[in-house]
C-alpha cells in the first residue's frame, strides 16, 4: 500500500476527517468524532512512510512478531503500532488495521457519541 492508497482508505471511513494540526504541518492526522485513529509523518527521516494506528493491546505483540513492518511507536505504547506502508504487511491487512483502529476509538467514546457515530 502506498501513501495515497492509505490516505484514500482513511478518508473512506465513515465520518473521517484529515488535518495537519501541528505547527510544522508534517503530521497528517485522521480522526473520527474528533478522536485520532491514524497519523503519518509526511517527511520521514528514513524516507519510509509508516502510519501509527490504535490497536487493542492484546493484538499488538502478535502483529509485531509476525510482520517486520509492524513496530513499536516512538512513545512505546502497546495501544499504538507503527505500520510501514511498503513492507511485508499486505495492503488488505493495513485496511483491516485502519478499521480496527477506528473501532478502538469508537468503543471508548461515551455511549451517546458511539450511538451518534453508528447513525452517521
Amino acid at each position: 500500500m502506498n501513501i495515497e492508497d492509505f490516505r484514500n482508505y482513511c478518508l473512506s471511513v465513515r465520518g473521517s476527517s484529515e488535518s495537519t494540526p501541528f505547527i510544522d504541518n508534517r503530521i497528517l492526522v485522521f480522526k473520527v468524532m474528533d478522536k485520532m485513529f491514524a497519523y503519518i509523518d509526511l517527511e520521514p527521516e528514513d524516507g519510509r512512510f509508516s502510519v501509527c494506528l490504535k490497536c487493542h493491546p492484546e493484538k499488538t505483540p502478535e502483529l509485531r512478531e509476525k510482520y517486520n513492518g509492524v513496530v513499536e511507536t516512538p512513545f512505546k505504547s502497546l495501544m499504538w503500532n507503527a505500520v510501514y506502508l511498503e513492507s511485508d504487511v499486505p495492503g488488505k491487512l493495513i485496511e483491516e488495521l485502519i478499521s480496527h483502529s477506528v473501532e478502538e476509538v469508537i468503543k471508548k467514546l461515551p455511549k451517546r457519541k458511539r450511538e451518534a457515530y453508528r447513525s452517521l
